[in-house]
């Protein structure tokens, strides 16, 4: 479940788009939420969506719940880098990161 990454991004790692990750920061494109930052808090792989910290919604009860935004529908500005990530930024883009 890829997101496309922003375009200082993309200069930097010279990769289009790559599987989005709890920890990410995003901006979201699409939809009412249009415009919005946050942190990825989950990847719900099932209904190919992630939910973003700040982005809830108040039910009837009172209770938040956290919105699903489809994947395709984000762009991420800061990426949750691990090994196995560089890992996929080398062997997809070429360039090192450190």
């Amino acid at each position: 479940m890829s997101a496309p990454l922003s375009k200082e991004l993309r200069e930097q790692y010279k990769v289009r788009s790559i599987p989005i990750v709890k920890g990410d920061e995003v901006l979201v494109t699409r939809g009412s939420s249009k415009g919005r930052e946050g942190k990825v808090s989950q990847v719900y792989r099932l209904k190919y969506a992630v939910q973003i910290e700040k982005l809830t919604r108040e039910k009837a009860n009172a209770a938040t719940v956290p919105l699903n935004i489809n994947a395709s529908k984000v762009v991420i500005t800061k990426l949750n880098l691990n090994k196995d990530r560089k890992a996929i930024l080398k062997r997809k883009g070429g360039v090192d990161v450190e």
